[in-house]
């Protein structure tokens, strides 16, 4: 929960700023959106708010989507038709999957207090707004069913101007300066002593059409939404102001509702009845705080000058005006749900390789079967058909610790750095204890990438120092190029990332040597990551697990197949909260590679 906080308010920063984005294209459209569009474009607001609360992202509703659109029920082998089975056949080794847990850092004394002060605030708007439904219940216990005819009558003739066939009760109270409806599932109107007793025919009507107009347009779900929100975010002023900007855009838009069922001599009228309450409002004090959970035709006196405003320059639209007020909108709709994706991503930290997708020939499948309860994803580059098969967009897209994948990278750091050569890479075991027997003894290249050996490869980070691993790893541009400055963890301490896509993409340049290493020193990595030869080809791979606290939470498989004159690149990823290893990625990239006939 600690957790979730923190990354709760690092969230708000992103909603600050996403809700200054959304006010300055209602202003630029200003002149273009209706004040309905305006107020309706505020509901983009509670989009934003909600989703640091929504378990899932909302680029993994894209990729389901695309699994709907992409039907894909076989998988046809471009070189042969034959299938083979997912194991390793022929001259293989075992693939042996070791890793080190790593502790999962402790929320800071900072996140507690955080977390403590949010709950607090929480605590105290409930508070807040229970005292105030309190009184509010109250007034509505004291009130009484509206007796005048008159005002039934011209009730009932709204209803029917409003095209509402429900007959909502109607009340009258001593406690209220104006009209107001309350509730959704049961609303009520509830009419003020003195607008009864000081009855006028045409201001008692635009009360009236004003409440009912709320009715129709559901302000009340909105009230709730509204309520929530300041309850959630009672510390965030840009959301405080939001809000408040809302309720003024949905009593504005109520107007102007209204106004459309008037005639042009009855908007001054109406204008009137709005100064009217005004003046009441300023001139008495109120026995009671602000009713959160209510809508009616009054308001402050910053919110009714606006309302004035806007009813002096009403014009009725024309056809074009509403194609234009439409156009804006939906413009300010598609800008906004481009933006939108970003806010979960990178509030939650996670970071995103740029796949530029253009002019390439990919094909995403669904293969959630072969995943069974692992999220994760699958990515196959057929290079001599410049070809990609994808197997969930977004995860493969995701940026993620590399664990022991890396590897294959830092043996090259070794052999280019001269730290070790093909012919005599032999490191001498310390003595000491480690977590597997494999370990503890003497290792070469091709025994320390088949066992995984952590120490070998620190040895190597250790004698390169980690300014030259920096370095290398900008130059071969691998995954984020970020690392903490322990040489021991930094491919395992969340630092050092990489995508599914990027691995496949690094494969690539790795095998055809584009990063310009000398000839031996890549190949003495392909021999050492060599996994399985047949007469029809060979599997070469890396397996990482990461596992935190004990629980293997990280799992890969990467490598390429060369089989006819082809290569084939792939990697898998999965992530689950435990048991999530390099070697059910193995199990699981390996039945893939058999069903499409390449393994």
């Amino acid at each position: 929960m600690v957790d979730f906080v923190v990354y709760f308010f690092i969230c708000n920063i992103f909603i600050s700023g996403f809700i200054c984005v959304l006010f300055l294209a209602k202003k630029a459209f200003k002149t273009k959106l209706s004040s309905q569009m305006q107020y309706h474009l505020s509901f983009a607001l509670f989009v934003l708010l909600a989703l640091p609360f929504i378990p899932f992202r909302i680029f993994d509703i894209f990729s389901w989507l695309n699994t709907l659109i992409s039907t894909h029920s076989d998988y046809i082998n471009p070189v042969a038709n034959e299938i083979t089975g997912p194991y390793l056949t022929g001259t293989s080794k075992q693939v042996n999957d070791f890793a080190v847990s790593i502790s999962h850092k402790a929320p800071s004394i900072i996140s507690y207090i955080l977390c403590c002060l949010w709950f607090a605030g929480i605590c105290m708007m409930i508070f807040i707004m229970e005292r105030s439904l309190f009184q509010l219940r109250g007034i509505i216990n004291s009130s009484l069913p509206l007796q005048n005819n008159e005002v039934r009558n011209l009730y009932y003739k709204c209803l029917r101007e409003t095209g509402i066939n429900l007959e909502i009760p109607i009340y009258s109270t001593a406690f209220l300066k104006s009209p107001v409806i309350v509730g959704f599932l049961k609303p009520r109107i509830y009419l003020p002593i003195h607008t009864i007793s000081d009855y006028n025919a045409a201001s008692m009507r635009f009360m009236l059409l004003h409440e009912l107009q709320h009715f129709k347009h559901k302000d009340m779900i909105i009230n709730y939404l509204i309520n929530i929100s300041g309850i959630l975010y009672w510390f965030n002023p840009f959301v405080w102001y939001a809000l408040k900007e809302m309720k003024c855009e949905r009593e504005i838009a109520c107007d102007s509702f209204v106004l459309q069922m008037l005639q042009e001599t009855e908007y001054e009228n109406y204008g009137n009845t709005l100064i009217n309450f005004a003046e009441k409002i300023s001139r008495e004090n109120l026995f009671f705080s602000p009713f959160p959970f209510v809508t009616g035709i009054g308001g402050n006196m910053k919110q009714i000058k606006k309302r004035i405003l806007n009813i002096a320059n009403y014009r009725k639209e024309s056809h074009r005006k509403k194609i234009q007020s439409h156009l804006a909108c939906l413009l300010i709709i598609a800008v906004f749900l481009v933006l939108l994706p970003a806010l979960p991503t990178y509030a939650s930290g996670q970071e995103r390789y740029d796949f530029h997708e253009e002019n390439k020939d990919i094909t995403y499948v669904d293969l959630s079967s072969e995943f069974n309860e692992y999220e994760g994803s699958f990515v196959l580059y057929d290079s001599d058909n410049d070809a990609w098969t994808i197997y969930n967009k977004e995860a493969a897209l995701e940026q993620i610790t590399p664990n022991s994948t890396y590897k294959i990278y830092d043996a090259l750091l070794g052999l280019e750095s001269g730290i070790i050569t093909p012919e005599h890479s032999t490191m001498a075991w310390n003595g000491e204890d480690y977590p597997f027997d494999a370990w503890e003894s003497d290792q070469d290249l091709s025994s320390a990438m088949h066992s995984s050996v952590n120490w070998y490869f620190q040895n190597i980070d250790n004698i390169a120092g980690m300014d030259n691993v920096k370095s290398y790893l900008h130059d071969i541009g691998y995954g984020n190029q970020q690392t903490s400055d322990d040489t021991d963890l930094y491919w395992t301490d969340f630092s050092l990332k990489i995508s599914p896509i990027e691995q496949v993409e690094l494969l690539k340049k790795f095998y055809h040597n584009t990063f310009g290493f000398s000839g031996n020193n890549v190949n003495a990595v392909k021999d050492a990551i060599l996994l399985a030869s047949t007469p029809d080809g060979s599997l070469s791979g890396k397996t990482g697990t990461g596992r935190v606290d004990g629980q293997d939470t990280n799992g890969w498989f990467i490598g390429y197949i060369e089989k006819s004159g082809h290569v084939y690149y792939f990697a898998t990823n999965i992530q689950g909260s435990s048991n999530t290893t390099g070697s059910v990625a193995t199990e699981i990239s390996l039945s893939i590679l058999s069903d499409m006939g390449l393994w």
